[in-house]
């Protein structure tokens, strides 16, 4: 991984490129990140940084984090998430990364967690048939049918598509373009959708390339 940083959904739109094309893009708040922590292999067994996002105010800390960013004089951050970049042993502790690590052109995969949808039955979660609405089937067009279990195996097998709670996933988005940077304000235009509600914690980085 040589980029990386802690985001901020901030929406969707479009631009339009020189030919008048129109693109869809979510716009991302990226950074501005400060490396909480430096993490080496004689300390640790592996090479990677800690990155701190977002302020956030003392008493919404508790001590242990407060005692790890004071120990680095670093000022308190709502969000921590861990990078082993390739060049980990350039960085040091209280450095500052912002948008402009990323150029028009990158190929980005975003991670994040989705939208949570709550408790949903069988045929929205997986997509499941209906049953019959006519000649005395019930109310039960929308239930998942028959679990087809008797005196053995006498349960469920794991994995059955039932109802249950649905979305609040941690999923990555892979292969994404970016289309404009704006490091003044620390925004960037991936084109595409990404994980998650506006305001969500997302984590870019540059694609995994086979």
């Amino acid at each position: 991984m040589k980029k990386g940083l802690i985001g901020k959904k901030i929406g969707m739109t479009q631009i339009f490129d020189e030919a008048g094309k129109v693109i869809p893009v979510t716009v991302l708040e990226a950074g501005p990140c400060v490396i909480v922590q430096k993490k080496t292999d004689d300390n640790d067994g592996y090479e990677a940084v800690q990155l701190g996002f977002g302020d956030i105010s003392p008493k919404g800390v508790n001590k242990p984090k407060q005692g790890h960013f004071k120990k680095n004089d670093i000022p308190f951050k709502r969000t921590l998430r861990e990078f082993r970049f390739a060049n980990t042993s350039e960085m040091n502790v209280g450095d500052i990364m912002k948008a402009d690590v990323f150029e028009v052109g990158d190929v980005i995969d975003v991670h994040g967690v989705s939208k949570g949808k709550g408790f949903q039955g069988a045929v929205k979660r997986h997509g499941v048939s209906r049953i019959k609405e006519t000649h005395g089937s019930g109310p039960t067009h929308r239930h998942a049918g028959s679990m087809g279990a008797c005196s053995s195996p006498s349960r469920i097998f794991k994995g059955k598509k039932m109802p249950g709670h649905m979305g609040a996933e941690s999923i990555t988005v892979q292969n994404l373009t970016v289309v404009k940077v704006d490091s003044d304000n620390n925004l960037i235009a991936i084109k595409g959708a990404v994980p998650g509600p506006k305001g969500g914690v997302v984590c870019i980085t540059d694609a995994i390339k086979a």
